[in-house]
């Protein structure tokens, strides 16, 4: 395992190297990946996707080639580029999904010679059910709008004695901050540019998926987020909440998509001896986004290259702690990695 300075001396020596490249549309259009030429590109706000009719296994299944990138997104707004957190994360993504790949399904393929750390993620194009399914086991405090302590605060402001959340009707009284929640709670919101927190029903009733889905999607959830609550536990850690998309393959099956149980799309917080969350200055010790949320002190703020250091140095470490295992770097420039990486999916899948 990497220790506290070893880290630090990673980011300081290598952080801006692994910041520079190309976006992946670029090097498309520079011909480095002629492979790709005349694909769909497709730039989110921390990930791209590339995509085409002509892009297709040997056995005829689309593909969906998904990019993970250094960019840092809180509140909707990119903040700037975080050094190794795609390798970070592509880790994270990779050791959480054999725990669960099983129960929830994966979109991926597998590609023998890829590293885990490879940010270049090759899986089928799927149908995407256009939801966000958001599972909480705690009301951990948060400054985004469709958490349910932002909820709960304005609530708590119109004196009402019970919030309706999701289609779960909550006493307010029953509800303290970071505390947990009666129950695993079922919050889905729209996968829109700003998303909203939503009762299942509406999805429903407005054609986002059948009942059927959704009872697969919840289901299937609840059950993974059992099973890494387990694994978590024996490393001294809970799962305080997720996140988790999905889509429909070409055998009609529900799929997880893209990331599962990652540093930006879970909070994950340490536990003392005696089981109880560990707290530094009065709030959980996390392993997650919001540390970084916690840093932005306005709505357009960019974090600075200090700022930025800081949070690699966080998410290497909570990868370490997740995972048990050292964090493996790798150096090479950032478009040979997505160059090299890349060719060796398209060889082996088309």
């Amino acid at each position: 395992m990497l220790t506290d300075s070893e880290i630090q001396d990673l980011v300081n020596d290598y952080g801006s190297r692994v910041n520079e490249g190309r976006p992946i549309k670029q090097i498309i259009a520079d011909n480095d990946l002629p492979k790709l030429a005349g694909a769909t590109v497709l730039e989110g706000k921390v990930s791209d996707s590339v995509f085409g009719d002509d892009l297709k296994t040997q056995d005829g299944v689309h593909i969906r080639l998904m990019f993970r990138g250094n960019r840092i997104s809180t509140h909707d707004v990119n903040r700037g580029a975080i050094p190794f957190k795609d390798q970070v994360l592509a880790q994270n993504h990779d050791h959480m999904l054999n725990l669960v790949k099983d129960t929830l399904g994966s979109s991926q393929f597998e590609v023998d010679g890829l590293l885990p750390s490879s940010t270049v993620i090759p899986a089928e194009n799927l149908n995407l059910l256009m939801v966000e399914n958001v599972l909480r086991m705690y009301m951990a405090e948060s400054s985004t709008s469709t958490s349910l302590f932002q909820h709960w605060l304005k609530a708590k402001e119109e004196n009402v004695s019970t919030l309706e959340y999701a289609g779960h009707q909550i006493e307010i009284g029953s509800l303290t901050p970071n505390g947990k929640l009666p129950y695993l709670m079922d919050t889905p919101s729209t996968k829109e540019k700003v998303d909203r927190t939503i009762d299942p029903s509406y999805l429903i009733d407005n054609g986002v998926c059948t009942s059927a889905q959704y009872q697969h999607i919840r289901n299937a959830s609840i059950m993974a987020f059992g099973m890494v609550s387990r694994y978590l536990s024996e490393k001294g850690m809970v799962l305080v909440d997720t996140k988790t998309e999905h889509g429909i393959n070409a055998n009609n099956q529900i799929v997880a998509a893209d990331e599962l149980y990652t540093m930006d799309s879970s909070r994950f917080w340490k536990l003392s001896d005696d089981g109880s969350v560990m707290e530094r200055d009065g709030k959980p010790v996390s392993f997650s986004k919001e540390f970084a949320r916690g840093m932005v002190k306005g709505k357009d703020m960019q974090f600075s290259t200090e700022q930025s250091n800081e949070i690699a140095v966080r998410y290497i470490s909570g990868l370490q702690n997740l995972t048990g295992q050292a964090f493996e770097p790798d150096l090479r420039p950032r478009d040979q990695r997505i160059i090299e990486s890349t060719n060796l999916i398209l060889d082996s899948l088309t």
